[in-house]
């Protein structure tokens, strides 16, 4: 049997995520495919994270990505699921479907199976919403393993978010009388 256990620096990333995230007010929202609920699992790991985790959607399949998250068949059919115009539409999906400022998403080919000469194992695509910008990134980890390509991927995706929460500015407090 397999375990897995989350590594303590990405529970670190995901600290610092939610502390920056709290201070500004923001919830935060996953749309997974290759990383199975990963991220989502090592936000919920860190204690108080319901002050800022809206929710997060698992798509692995064609259709589930279609039917939870509103992305277009057609342009699965043109881009494929391990795109960056999939991994955008997907960010912007859970964006859509939730009461979140800000959503993450990833989908690629973890391996061991699925490579192709054009769409490697590793290659990974992902995206990060907020209100009126998306912005998106290809990684091409190689052949490093399932798990590890996987692990990296979440990495990438705490550190996307926590950028993206840094461009927002942190509400003053009032000191009212």
């Amino acid at each position: 049997m397999n375990t897995y256990s989350i590594p303590e620096a990405l529970t670190d990333l995901a600290q610092t995520l939610l502390d920056e995230a709290r201070r500004r007010r923001l919830r935060l929202v996953t749309a997974e495919s290759c990383t199975g609920g990963l991220i989502a699992a090592t936000l919920t790991e860190v204690s108080g994270s319901a002050d800022c985790v809206d929710s997060g959607f698992v798509v692995y399949s064609n259709r589930a990505k279609e039917d939870v998250l509103g992305v277009s068949g057609d342009l699965l059919m043109d881009h494929g699921a391990v795109s960056r115009e999939a991994a955008i539409a997907m960010a912007d999906g859970a964006l859509g479907r939730t009461h979140a400022h800000l959503a993450v998403s990833v989908t690629g080919i973890a391996g061991p199976t699925g490579g192709t000469e054009a769409k490697p194992i590793g290659l990974v695509h992902f995206a990060c919403a907020r209100e009126g910008a998306t912005t998106a990134r290809e990684e091409r980890f190689g052949d490093i393993g399932r798990m590890q390509v996987r692990t990296a991927s979440v990495r990438v995706a705490l550190e996307m978010m926590i950028d993206r929460v840094r461009e927002v500015q942190v509400p003053e407090v009032s000191s009212a009388p």
